[in-house]
């Protein structure tokens, strides 16, 4: 990945505008920045979180509050927690969210 045409800059998430998005249960909450083709969001997942969907968009994912149980659609389940980070190509395994306690990430794309 080639990182063109972003100057230096800083971002206050607080003051970023949050949008809400269903799961098939419970919500996410995502601020969003967008530099170029790289989106860079702060999402929180509710309690009972689940991902109404597959993903199949490649990403990197830290987690910085919570706890949150990835699942591969072949079957393979990752729990992580504050501090655990997980990678994922475009078009590699789909994958979706879950989260029993909430959780807050920080995610490139």
């Amino acid at each position: 990945m080639q990182m063109t045409d972003i100057p230096f800059g800083t971002t206050n998430w607080a003051e970023v505008p949050a949008t809400k998005h269903a799961g098939e249960t419970g919500w996410a909450y995502w601020r969003t920045r967008n530099f170029g083709e790289i989106r860079v969001r702060m999402v929180e997942y509710t309690p009972e979180y689940l991902a109404d969907h597959w993903c199949s968009k490649g990403h990197i994912l830290l987690v910085l509050e919570g706890e949150l149980v990835t699942e591969l659609e072949d079957g393979r389940t990752f729990t992580l927690s504050a501090g655990q980070s997980y990678q994922v190509a475009d078009g590699a395994e789909p994958h979706r969210s879950r989260t029993a306690t909430g959780a807050k990430l920080f995610i490139v794309d």
